[in-house]
């Protein structure tokens, strides 16, 4: 076995949790992202209040994929589930993208706490 690259974890004790919930936050990021050109041009909202709210839930996704050490992390990630969920309210689409990416955060959060238990009692 080769010595792992600096500053970076052997693959038998980097977290599958993480791993998949922060590739379901970067995909989300960027759908939360593609949703602010609709925030202005269907639902009407102001420019400023979409750039605000588009680009600002798109920054909180990559932020926090990035900062899934913390069980803190796990709950803010739960959180922005509901957020984009909410978003339902303003673009109707969203109840159901929204609905499909709390699934697979929570696929991934669950089906990872799993592997790692399972990791722990080999």
């Amino acid at each position: 076995m080769s010595d792992p690259v600096a500053g970076f974890p052997p693959a038998q004790e980097r977290s599958p949790r993480r791993g998949m919930c922060a590739a379901i936050l970067s995909l989300q990021g960027v759908t939360l992202g593609l949703t602010t050109p609709v925030l202005i041009s269907v639902s009407g909202v102001d420019t400023s209040t979409a750039l605000w709210v588009g680009l600002g839930l798109t920054a909180a996704c990559f932020v926090l994929a990035g900062l899934l050490r913390g069980e803190w992390a796990y709950a803010l990630g739960w959180v922005l589930q509901g957020v984009a969920i909410a978003l339902g309210f303003v673009i109707p689409l969203m109840f159901v993208l929204g609905a499909v990416f709390a699934l697979l955060w929570g696929t991934a959060y669950f089906l990872g706490r799993k592997i790692e238990r399972e990791r722990a009692t080999r």
